[in-house]
């Protein structure tokens, strides 16, 4: 691979691609650059190229991330499975919650807002191939939490749906996934009502796949090891 920047060019010349085909321009399509397990100065390189949205997927680790990247031109994103006595680590903090996928979970970032006197923007994680080694609510359960989420959380604003797709060594294995999610993103949207209902952000794809993604309607994409180079999790890096 070649440096971040080089990288994240090439990720983007691909993503305009993709777009494309949907009918969409790059301009249209949101690239998160997951920066879990990286350092500040990995960041650092990022922002320099125009990185702007970063991922993180642990509590602890993207506060220390926070504190570290003082940079008011970048947008923090949670992505991954959030307990619920993390959420105070996050509130204030980052603009997009990536996974809410109950009431308890849904319930505590509200009651977290309401003290913080912000209303947050999350989207509701769909486990769309109802994989058990993953988190997210079932297709077929998830216009029931929507609802019951904008009816009892005041302080939180529904943006819309995230999918983290099975593995697959051929993307093209996951398209109907994708496609399946973009169905109820769209039904969800259709029939919201209120102003804690906007589906705006459709959160779909990461590096292996992100491409196919796009093709089928995610306007966020969640790119890492495309970006940062594979991760060496035995030196922390």
């Amino acid at each position: 691979m070649g440096s971040i920047a080089e990288n994240i060019m090439q990720v983007r010349e691909r993503i305009a691609r993709a777009a494309e085909k949907s009918g969409r321009t790059a301009e249209d399509i949101v690239l998160v650059a997951v920066s879990k397990t990286r350092a500040p100065a990995e960041i650092a390189e990022a922002i320099a190229a125009g990185a702007r949205d970063f991922g993180e997927n642990k509590a602890q680790e993207f506060e220390s991330k926070y504190e570290a990247v003082k940079d008011p031109r970048v947008n923090w994103h949670f992505i991954g499975h959030l307990q619920r006595n993390k959420v105070k680590y996050l509130i204030g903090k980052v603009g997009l919650l990536h996974s809410v996928d109950s009431l308890r979970l849904a319930e505590e970032i509200d009651r977290r807002a309401g003290e913080a006197g912000i209303i947050m923007d999350v989207l509701v994680q769909v486990n769309a191939a109802s994989e058990e080694s993953k988190f997210g609510v079932s297709s077929a359960d998830t216009r029931e939490l929507v609802r019951e989420v904008s009816q009892r959380c005041g302080n939180i604003r529904i943006a819309g749906l995230m999918n983290i797709a099975p593995a697959a060594d051929d993307p093209e294995e996951v398209r109907d996934v994708f496609r399946s999610v973009k169905m109820l993103f769209d039904e969800i949207a259709r029939d919201a009502s209120g102003e804690r209902i906007d589906m705006k952000w459709l959160s779909m794809g990461m590096t292996h796949d992100y491409e196919v993604a796009i093709e089928e309607g995610a306007n966020i994409v969640r790119v890492g090891t495309g970006i940062f180079g594979e991760r060496n999790y035995a030196a922390g890096a």
